[in-house]
């Protein structure tokens, strides 16, 4: 059985690809930093099949340690400081993980690495934040990088940092520049799932108002769960090389906004909705959406996850849990 390694094993990306690569037979493990990290229960019970290892992106040794005891074919680096918001107000903490621990980590796998004959393979997730105020429309991987946040700006530094590497030590080292992708597991402090949320407590009477800041950005949106299908068929190509992975279509939050309200019977959404600047970024990025010509091509990849499917997808999942939590039962 082939062995991967998984860092941010607790967070969407992480879950949905944990799942993937056991239907593909694999041997899983997540890395999670100490075991008070409140998710590790959640992993065991839904995921029993994955194996818990202890390590930390802001130490080399034990990134070191975690390889060697564990002898991965793969490591997936899905580990950062992700929410951009955070990233302003702990700029230093997500340079430090979000950048530096990609650097960590392929130190690491340079220095295990593995049988020449079959060498550790390894997936930076870079991200679409990275583009930030774009160049060009649509991006890919040919785009020059002007990110507008700590976040971005630390994800060109892991992008960047693989390439070098890659090609300085001869790694297969390899980069996904993902386009926002969401699912019911995306945390509450995202806001598509604070908006099908807030969509499903208000659609039971369990909330008045939702509270959003800047609604005009427009993202190129897609599956979480279609998205690790490409991480995967990355590292199964003979060469590493970095694809942009995005639907092509642009929406904005507004219309993301109007679609879960729809989707649960409320169509005036203006009534229920409130903007705050408190909410607003010191720098926005307007327009993102990518062109995943190439990981269609070389990949055979493709979405198979709509935009309005994945709204409702969300704001279903949402209407289940929160009314399952309020004892509300639903027609």
């Amino acid at each position: 059985m082939r062995r991967a390694l998984i860092t941010g094993i607790t967070g969407q990306d992480g879950q949905y690809l944990a799942e993937l690569l056991h239907e593909q037979q694999y041997e899983v493990f997540g890395l999670v930093k100490g075991q008070n990290n409140p998710r590790i229960d959640m992993i065991r019970t839904e995921y029993p099949f994955v194996e818990i290892v202890e390590g930390d992106l802001q130490d080399l040794s034990s990134l070191v340690g975690v390889l060697e005891q564990v002898q991965p074919d793969e490591v997936y680096n899905l580990g950062a400081i992700s929410f951009v918001a955070l990233s302003f107000k702990q700029a230093e903490l997500t340079a430090n993980v979000t950048g530096l621990g990609v650097l960590r980590l392929l130190d690491a796998v340079r220095m295990v690495g593995g049988s020449q004959n079959n060498p550790i393979r390894f997936y930076q997730a870079s991200s679409s934040e990275m583009f930030g105020k774009v160049r060009q429309s649509p991006q890919t991987e040919d785009t020059p990088f002007y990110p507008r946040s700590p976040y971005g700006v630390a994800k060109v530094f892991g992008h960047d940092i693989t390439v070098n590497y890659r090609d300085s030590y001869g790694l297969y080292a390899c980069s996904g520049i993902l386009f926002n992708h969401e699912s019911p597991r995306r945390g509450m402090e995202f806001v598509t799932r604070k908006v099908t949320n807030a969509v499903a407590r208000i659609k039971l009477g369990l909330q008045e108002k939702l509270v959003l800041g800047n609604l005009d950005p427009r993202r190129d949106w897609g599956f979480a769960g279609d998205y690790v299908r490409a991480m995967w068929q990355m590292l199964q190509q003979d060469e590493p090389q970095d694809y942009v992975v995005a639907t092509g279509r642009t929406h904005s939050v507004r219309n993301f906004v109007d679609l879960a309200f729809k989707h649960a019977g409320l169509d005036d959404w203006e009534r229920f909705v409130q903007q705050d600047p408190r909410f607003f970024r010191p720098a926005e990025v307007d327009l993102l959406v990518g062109d995943a010509t190439k990981a269609h091509t070389e990949l055979g990849w493709k979405p198979e996850v709509g935009f309005e499917d994945l709204v409702a997808m969300m704001v279903d999942h949402d209407l289940r849990l929160e009314a399952k939590k309020a004892g509300i039962s639903l027609p």
